[in-house]
């Protein structure tokens, strides 16, 4: 039997990546699991049912960023035609206490990488695709104490719709799917206590990756998980002073979280 897609996953062997790869198998999907881990990768291989492949390196290398595309496409037989962007990192730091390097790291691995990477990705598929960018909430928000991770996302928010927009009446389709917070190791023990005391609601993995799977059969190209998130990011982009109230009276609790005081 065919698979229904041959799937390339970045970011496989984190928590929504692996509730992604193990979602996907169950569906009949084929998998290229990407990851930076070979022994996570080979772990999460033999845990799936499917004959799904590993491809292992580092996305913020632009030289490994071309091997990889080619060992994706390397069976002309079973090339991919679905590419799931869903590597990247967060960081929970207030503005003052970053350092140049933290911008560099972040903004390459969220943002530049995955723009690079669908632009190879869309250089070697031969026939209809779709591409799925994961972004946040903060892709819409802006939140205290996340300043750069919200940076990288509205970015990879912007790139997704102009690309939409520009493939749309091609056999490219491009998504964009911003999940809320999620309860998985991204989160540091200071986003756990925050999201606890100020009551910021959070989602398994496995739900998240259902509702990656909602938009994929769906004709949408966007989808925000949870509310009220899902309505503060609309009244966001077109009332932001109502936000600005809502989330400025929470700045100093929130900052204490961010400098680990709490």
């Amino acid at each position: 039997m065919q698979p229904k897609h041959i799937c390339l996953l970045t970011g496989a062997t984190g928590g929504i990546g692996q509730a992604i790869a193990q979602l996907f198998d169950a569906q009949g999907f084929q998998l290229i699991l990407h990851g930076r881990n070979e022994l996570k990768l080979e772990t999460l291989q033999k845990s799936l049912k499917g004959n799904h492949h590993i491809i292992c390196g580092d996305l913020n290398d632009a030289e490994v960023r071309r091997v990889l595309i080619d060992e994706a496409f390397a069976d002309l037989a079973h090339q991919p035609t679905m590419l799931i962007n869903n590597a990247g990192i967060s960081q929970f730091k207030s503005f003052d206490e970053i350092h140049g390097d933290d911008i560099e790291s972040l903004i390459s691995t969220n943002l530049i990488a995955t723009i690079d990477f669908t632009r190879l990705f869309l250089c070697r598929v031969k026939e209809s695709s779709t591409i799925v960018n994961v972004g946040s909430a903060y892709g819409a928000i802006g939140y205290p104490g996340y300043s750069l991770y919200c940076a990288s996302k509205f970015g990879l928010r912007g790139f997704t719709e102009a690309l939409m927009r520009e493939l749309a009446n091609s056999d490219h389709r491009v998504c964009y799917f911003a999940p809320r917070a999620t309860n998985t190791s991204i989160n540091s023990t200071s986003v756990q206590r925050m999201n606890s005391e100020l009551g910021n609601n959070s989602d398994t993995p496995e739900f998240v990756a259902q509702e990656l799977l909602t938009l994929i059969n769906s004709k949408s190209a966007r989808k925000t998980v949870g509310w009220p998130e899902k309505f503060f990011a609309r009244i966001n982009g077109v009332l932001p002073e109502v936000v600005d109230k809502s989330i400025i009276k929470q700045t100093k609790e929130i900052l204490t979280f961010a400098r680990g005081e709490q």
